[in-house]
Order: structure tokens, then sequence, then C-alpha cells
């Protein structure tokens, strides 16, 4: 009979149902242990490496901001007053322009031609006049030698009454026309930069036309801005304002530009609006802010900061070490042994780049910064220094 050996077991070619001896059944069984042995001797992984950063307490200032606009202290409309064809601009667009300084200049021949008419028309006015007034003086000396009538010295009365009338009209006329000659020369009321001019010379200008607005000229140093205040926020202004008894400080102040830069100039209060807008809630207040070298211009962005209290003992943490999660405001505090805790805190404002906190923490202790979503709670860290990105140098 022949047969096959399997791992030192006999079976005959005869049984055609072959089974796995328990040999076979041992191998596979060994094999299985060892590897779950080899799994459960595999080194554990080394701890996540992170930022951290201790919890700093210190005196802060509070800063509030408002979003508002900027406008010219002056903002000057130019219009054409006559209607006529514009031949000159004399101006360079958004230079500085100064009073009196001649901007545009409308074709000046029909308004010469009605002066010239006027003066013709004063002069034959003033003629008859005087002629009027001879015949009054010849009546009036021949009145007693009873050589005229007394109908004659009233007549003659009136007439001079008339001529001297039809002159002042006359007198007036050439001075319209001499007033309508000299709107055709357009000048620039205030000191101020010109903005671009909104008729192209060969335009019909005037009132009524497409293009009686030419151009604008706004007084720009100091410039204003406009900021909203709520009711509440006025009534504690106001409040402050009146126990100081003098106007807000200046020096607290600021004006933040569209890029985050801090303008080097500080503000100061200039008035609040008569009323609160009914729609809104809010008050619109003015702060003056020196403008040399006219950097900023009307129309742009602008908050304003200023601080409203103080804080002292405040403890900070950078705004990347709190996060939120179901409403509530978390951070990963590393404890004595590197081992991280979530914790729940208050979160007040922020400055800077950090955040004030109320509630949940103590000065000294270590929180994540950078890295948090490495580990979990009971975790083992390897802690490293966190790099603050900027100084703490504002706030809301």
């Amino acid at each position: 009979m022949k047969e096959i050996i399997l791992a030192g077991n006999i079976q005959p070619l005869g049984n055609r149902s072959l089974r796995p001896s328990i040999g076979i059944t041992a191998l596979i069984a060994a094999l299985v242990a060892c590897a779950c042995d080899k799994s459960e001797q595999a080194p554990p992984p080394p701890p996540a490496t992170v930022d951290v950063a201790e919890v700093v307490q210190k005196d802060v200032p509070i800063h509030q901001e408002w979003v508002g606009s900027l406008d010219g202290m002056v903002n000057a409309q130019i219009l054409a007053q006559v209607s006529g064809y514009l031949i000159k601009q004399y101006y360079q667009e958004g230079q500085a322009v100064k009073k009196g300084q001649l901007l545009y200049e409308i074709d000046p021949k029909i308004f010469q031609a009605t002066l010239d008419g006027a003066r013709g028309n004063l002069a034959r006015q003033e003629a008859v006049l005087k002629t009027a007034r001879l015949d009054l003086e010849r009546v009036e000396r021949l009145l007693p030698e009873r050589a005229v009538s007394v109908r004659d010295r009233d007549n003659a009365v009136g007439r001079e009454a008339s001529a001297q009338a039809e002159v002042q009209a006359a007198k007036a006329a050439v001075d319209s026309a001499q007033l309508q000659l000299g709107f055709t020369k357009i000048i620039s009321p205030i000191d101020g930069i010109a903005g671009l001019s909104k008729a192209q010379l060969g335009n019909l200008v005037g009132p009524g036309s497409a293009n009686a607005e030419l151009t604008t000229i706004s007084q720009l140093d100091p410039i204003k801005a406009y900021i909203p205040l709520s009711e509440q926020e006025y009534l504690q202004f106001a409040r402050n304002k009146q126990s100081a008894g003098q106007q807000q400080d200046g020096q607290s102040l600021e004006l933040i530009l569209a890029d985050g830069s801090a303008y080097p100039h500080p503000g100061k209060f200039f008035f609040a609006d008569r009323e609160v807008n009914i729609k809104t809630g809010t008050i619109q207040v003015a702060i003056l802010f020196p403008n040399p070298g006219s950097l900023l211009r009307p129309g742009q962005y602008a908050k304003v900061r200023a601080v409203v209290k103080h804080k002292p003992g405040a403890l900070l943490v950078p705004q990347r070490a709190v996060g939120e999660m179901q409403g509530r405001r978390l951070v990963a505090v590393v404890k004595p042994d590197n081992s991280v805790e979530l914790r729940p805190v208050k979160a007040a404002e922020t400055i800077g780049t950090q955040w004030i906190i109320d509630e949940g923490l103590r000065p000294g202790e270590r929180v994540i910064a950078e890295g948090i979503q490495k580990v979990r709670p009971g975790a083992t860290i390897d802690p490293k220094p966190y790099a603050e990105e900027s100084p703490a140098t504002g706030g809301r």
C-alpha cells in the first residue's frame, strides 16, 4: 500500500477523504501564537510633539472697535452755473489746488456779447435820463414866468423818473451779464485735493444738463472718520465725558487701516450727530485725524479703536489654543507629567493674537497652542515652546 507522509503522520491512499492531522493543527496554532506574540511585543509609538504656551498673567487695556468710513473735512462740489461748451481744464486731477485757483473755462463768447449789449443799452438809457433831467430843469425855470404849465412840469418830472428807472434796470442787466461772464471761469472755493473731472472738453455743461457737476474738491487735513455708536455706547461715552469734565482723550483713539496697520497719528472726538437713527439704533460720531501728506482719502475703510477700560491681572493664552465644541470654549491643558486634559474655559476679549480667559485656567499652567489635533485626552505629549506670531498690540 502506497503511503503519503504528512508531518510524520501516515494516511493510506485507500482512504479518499483526507483530514488534517493533529500535527498540522498544532503547527498552525504555533505559528498563530508566534505572530500574536510578535504583535504584542511591538514598541508603542513615540509621544506627539506639540507647541505649548504658558498662561500669562498681566494688566491689559481693553479696546473697543468701530468700523466706519473716512470723509473730507469739507467736500465742495464744483458745478457749472451757466450753460456753455467746456473749452479748457486748468488743474491736474488728483492734485492739490488752492482757493481761487482757476479750474475750468466755459466758452465766453455769447456771454461777452450779452455784456456788450447790456452796456450799450445802459449808455442809451443814461443819455435818455440826461435829456429828461435837462427838460425838467428848463420847465422848472420857466414855470415861475408862467411860460409853461404845471402839467408840463409834472410830465417832465415823470419822464425824468422813468428814465432814471430805465437806467437802474440797464445797470442791473450789465451786472447780471458781467456775473454770467464771470461764471465761465470756474475757480476753487477751498484749498484741497481735486477729484476726477466728470466732464470732458467740448461737453455742453450747465444747470439742468447731464454734466452739471464738474468735479469735487475735498479738504483733507484734518480728515473725519464717521463711526456708528449704539445707544448704550453713546450713553457710556457721554457719561465718561461729563465725569472727566473734558473731551475724550485723543491719545486713546487709534485708526486701523485696511491693511491692518495702525495709523501713526492719534485722533480726537469732533462731534456727535443731533439724533439717533431710529432704523439702526445708532448715533453717528465724527473723529478728527491729522492727515499730513493726504495719505487718507474720503471713502476709505476706517476702524477706530479706543481704550474703554483696563483689566488688571488678566490671564492670556494664544488664540490658537482656544477651540470651540458644541458652543463651549475648550483648551488642552498639559499637566506636570505631560499628559493632556481638555478643560472648558470662559473666554472674554481678544488682545492682539491672544484671548483673555476669565475662568478655567490658573497662572503658570501650560496649554497646547499648536498640534492639538495630534493628541487626545489622557495622552502623553512631547512639549515644545510655542513661538508667538506677533506681540499683543491691540484688541477689541
